[in-house]
């Protein structure tokens, strides 16, 4: 879930001079890198690690991998507000317009998120901590799986999970005063999230400790480690497990069960809520970066699948299948010939055979690859039943690799068209997620708070992008993959429609399925979590095709402007060495790779 590019950031600034003769001159000056905002940016990276320690254990950073902050607490956030106020006031002392590209570039991204996070705090993200999309509580069942982001190779690591561990438990008693702040404010979650993240928690807290999800770094303890070691670390495990996460998920468990569902909402979206246009529209530019009203979006949203529900009219009728266009979604989703799978192995080899088959020709298409490893791997099973597809990054050293992640209940339900199997690894893995991510953290000429940035809609925007590559990858050639592909895309166009009409009051969780069910081929369980993933993560669906038709937007105007000089390889390779920037920075950007290219 995260991407790159660089050209005219060398360091020499280019101006266009218009003469009053109108002749136009073209000056070069060479700006050098301003060092002591390259400083504030180092420093901010620096502070902001120790508030967010398990970003810094995500990107394999490891100091403060015993360090899990109460982050829902007042303390914490009074810290949090003085941080982000702290470097807004500092930046601000900074002239924008004397400093070279580059640090221009860098300079916007940081105002963008310390405004951003400010505008943020207004809100009460706190009311509700969590969802059963993302949140504190699974991420703690990847990482004390020993199979996720925290290592577990040397006797430290293992007591910084311990620490971890204990400091969960009030995190955890915060997090539920937090859940009755909302309560009594009015701003509680849908009841249909709440009946999906009590089998979550239930799941996660194993009565029998030997048997938990937890035990796995003791039941898989390093070669070195001598038996004093083991028999230690065995002991104080399981009271830290014992002690602290079961009871934590026994207690989000009752609470859920027997006191937050009873208030819950029969609601869907964010303008059932005090304050919910607000915080939708919030919602909204956090994950666009733009500016704009909702109803845009919405718009934007049903042309688009107008238009991609016309080119899949077009190749049904190629393929020689008579019925409607809701028959072929039927026939896709029902034919046994789509769930080929009986194992999990073959699921995972049937990806790898994906990037078999691009190989040959990713180098037509981009002069730039990460040196970072990929792996793929089913995802946990305590949280495969909410989670999508999905790319985890890896850590800055290369060390742990780039991971894509697929949920796999049941290998003989898995249906490759309608997961769009080809569309799908092309998205998350190769060339989207891993090239995106990697390359950007691989350019340590970047400033870190840069390498380790993420804008959904950048971000996401390109992954969709390089779905639209397949047919020049040589992907697609079965008609029912490009379908499967064509169902990829309107899904994510539909997501325009959904999430706007859900959080604006347009429609209902019931029609906002019923709406999905009639324009692709996704069954009704897939649907059904879809839509509940919009509901838990309010803006976030808008993002896909935001950037996607942003990135189309200026290739398309480059590719007229430039005739000739216009290489499609150098721009994909421009936007994966910038980095993830706000849309409009992008815009900016791109003017000037293009500049350089006359």
């Amino acid at each position: 879930m995260l991407l790159k590019f660089k050209q005219l950031i060398s360091g020499t600034l280019i101006f266009l001079v218009i003469t009053s003769l109108s002749t136009t001159k073209i000056f070069a000056q060479t700006l050098t890198e301003n060092k002591a905002l390259r400083q504030l940016f180092d420093k901010y990276y620096e502070d902001r690690l120790k508030l967010f320690p398990i970003d810094a254990t995500s990107i394999g950073d490891n100091r403060y991998n015993d360090l899990l902050p109460n982050d829902g607490s007042a303390q914490y956030r009074e810290q949090l507000h003085k941080f982000y106020l702290k470097y807004k006031n500092k930046l601000a002392g900074y002239k924008r317009g004397s400093l070279n590209e580059a640090d221009k570039i860098s300079y916007d991204i940081l105002k963008d998120i310390l405004n951003n996070s400010l505008e943020a705090e207004k809100l009460h993200p706190e009311y509700m901590p969590f969802a059963q999309m993302v949140s504190l509580p699974l991420t703690m069942g990847q990482l004390g799986s020993g199979r996720g982001n925290q290592p577990f190779t040397t006797v430290k690591d293992y007591e910084n999970w311990i620490k971890r561990m204990a400091a969960f438990s009030t995190w955890t008693d915060t997090a539920i005063a937090n859940f009755r702040k909302g309560m009594k404010a009015g701003v509680v979650l849908p009841k249909a999230l709440v009946v999906r993240l009590i089998p979550q928690m239930e799941s996660l807290s194993e009565s029998d400790t030997s048997k938990s999800l937890f035990y796995g770094p003791v039941r898989n303890f390093p070669a070195g480690f001598t038996e004093a070691e083991k028999s230690r670390l065995t002991k104080v495990y399981y009271n830290a497990i014992s002690a602290h996460l079961l009871p934590s998920y026994k207690k989000f468990t009752q609470f859920f069960k027997t006191e937050y569902l009873l208030h819950a909402r029969t609601t869907s979206g964010l303008s059932a809520l005090p304050n919910g246009k607000a915080m939708y529209n919030y919602a909204v530019y956090n994950f666009t970066t733009l500016r704009k009203n909702p109803e845009d979006f919405y718009q934007t949203g049903l042309k688009e699948v107008d238009r991609i529900t016309n080119e899949m009219e077009k190749l049904k009728s190629t393929m020689g299948f008579t019925g409607s266009l809701n028959d072929l979604f039927t026939f896709m989703r029902n034919d046994k010939q789509f769930m080929p799978f009986t194992s999990d192995a073959e699921v995972i080899a049937a990806n790898w055979a994906v990037l078999k088959k691009i190989e040959p020709k990713l180098k037509e298409l981009f002069s730039i690859v990460p040196k970072t490893p990929f792996e793929i791997r089913p995802v946990e099973k305590f949280r495969a039943a909410a989670a999508p597809p999905q790319y985890n990054e890896s850590s800055a050293d290369g060390k742990r690799p780039g991971i894509f992640y697929l949920p796999i209940l049941d290998p003989t339900k898995i249906n490759v068209t309608n997961w769009a199997l080809e569309a799908t690894f092309l998205h998350e893995a190769i060339p989207g997620h891993h090239y995106q991510i990697s390359l950007q953290q691989e350019d340590s000429s970047k400033p870190k708070f840069r390498r380790f940035a993420y804008y959904p809609a950048f971000s996401e925007g390109w992954a969709l992008y390089t779905e639209s590559l397949g047919d020049q990858l040589g992907c697609y050639t079965d008609p029912y993959q490009k379908m499967g592909a064509y169902g990829n895309e309107i899904h994510r166009a539909i997501r325009l429609v959904v999430d706007i009409a859900l959080h604006t009051g347009k429609m209902t969780r019931e029609e906002a399925i019923a709406y999905m069910m009639a324009h692709e081929a996704l069954n009704e369980q897939v649907v059904t979590a879809e839509i509940e993933r919009y509901m838990a993560m309010p803006g976030q669906a808008l993002s896909y095709k935001t950037g996607e038709l942003k990135i189309k937007e200026l290739r398309d105007k480059y590719k007229q402007q430039l005739g000739t000089r216009f290489d499609l390889r150098a721009f994909h390779d421009a936007i994966l060495k910038g980095g993830a920037m706000p849309l409009s920075v992008f815009d900016s950007y791109m003017a000037q790779w293009a500049f350089a290219q006359h």
